[in-house]
């Protein structure tokens, strides 16, 4: 199973004080899409070589063996010169509902051209692709459990 949630309302608002009821949860936009489309539930004014964290309001779920990998839309890339401050975002399977920001979804884009971008409130920014990923055959099973947000895997026992 997979799928989008958004998170609490109190934790949205205690991050960005925005409008709970614009979060819209991603989809893809043709049935062959691979990327779910996140969409601003805010409007955005980037200024030239400006960077801002779009806070989604998403959270991901996914089986344990799976990830989600997040990129800017190309578009954006190509007209506006946009990219993701970290080149590609990498959501595991262990972030949704870690303590920290129940598995917030947080999206770093730069503007590294030379004018400034007005990214409106519905816009697709960014795309999340599910995908499976493989493990080395002679790796010890870890009892450790996430319990860092983004940016973070802060770990204990469990």
């Amino acid at each position: 199973m997979r799928g989008f949630k958004v998170i609490s309302k109190e934790a949205f608002e205690k991050d960005n004080g925005l409008n709970y009821e614009a979060i819209v949860l991603p989809k893809r936009a043709t049935v062959s899409s691979a990327g779910y489309d996140f969409i601003l539930p805010y409007d955005l004014e980037l200024v030239s070589g400006a960077s801002a964290i779009i806070k989604t309001g998403v959270k991901a779920y996914m089986e344990k063996d799976e990830f989600l990998m997040v990129v800017i839309r190309s578009s954006l890339g190509f007209k506006n010169n946009l990219r993701l401050k970290n080149q590609v975002g990498i959501i595991d399977s262990d972030y949704y509902g870690n303590s920290e920001n129940e598995g917030h979804i947080m999206i770093a884009i730069k503007n590294e051209g030379n004018s400034n971008v007005l990214l409106q409130k519905g816009s697709k920014v960014a795309q999340g692709i599910f995908m499976k990923y493989l493990v080395i055959s002679d790796e010890k099973e870890t009892n450790l459990k996430r319990i860092g947000g983004i940016g973070s895997t802060d770990v204990t026992k469990l």
